[in-house]
């Protein structure tokens, strides 16, 4: 029974051994952000805003937490630096281990200065819904007003 608030985060990686650090970051996000109420199929992509050999693994969780957006995101962090990620300054997109990005926080709404939620890229990137519609097809993205499965629908038919 859920007693926080319903988050949906994404996990993706193609450095490494993508399944065993998912694994790994999945048993953090329980350890320390709160429990995994649903995860969705595990997706293999081609990389997004690059070029590498390598496919990305994502994956959707659902997860309810009692900490707030910022303590969410700050967990996250330090989750992927745990598992070996190193973010470097104005690197860009490119391959990485980890990426554990909060998609939605319930229904909130969030303009911060190390933080937008929902997901600023998430109505654009079909690696990112298509895992969030294994899980949530209905939940409506706060900001559009359209399901996340009218959303990846759209983006399919562009």
């Amino acid at each position: 029974m859920a007693s926080g608030t319903t988050t949906y985060l994404l996990l993706g990686g193609n450095e490494g051994d993508p399944e065993r650090t998912l694994a790994m970051a999945e048993e953090g996000i329980a350890r320390r952000i709160g429990a995994v109420q649903a995860r969705s199929r595990d997706h293999w992509t081609a990389p997004w805003g690059f070029h590498d050999e390598r496919p990305f693994l994502n994956r959707a969780l659902l997860v309810d937490t009692r900490l707030s957006p910022e303590a969410v995101l700050h967990e996250a962090l330090a989750l992927e630096a745990d598992l070996g990620r190193v973010r470097l300054p104005g690197a860009g997109y490119g391959p990485r281990s980890i990426d554990i990005d909060i998609l939605l926080y319930g229904g909130c709404v969030v303009d911060s200065l190390h933080l937008i939620v929902p997901h600023p890229r998430l109505h654009e990137r079909a690696f990112a819904l298509a895992p969030l519609a294994d899980i949530a097809p209905g939940l409506v993205h706060p900001v559009f007003g359209r399901t996340v499965l009218q959303l990846l629908n759209a983006l399919q038919g562009s």
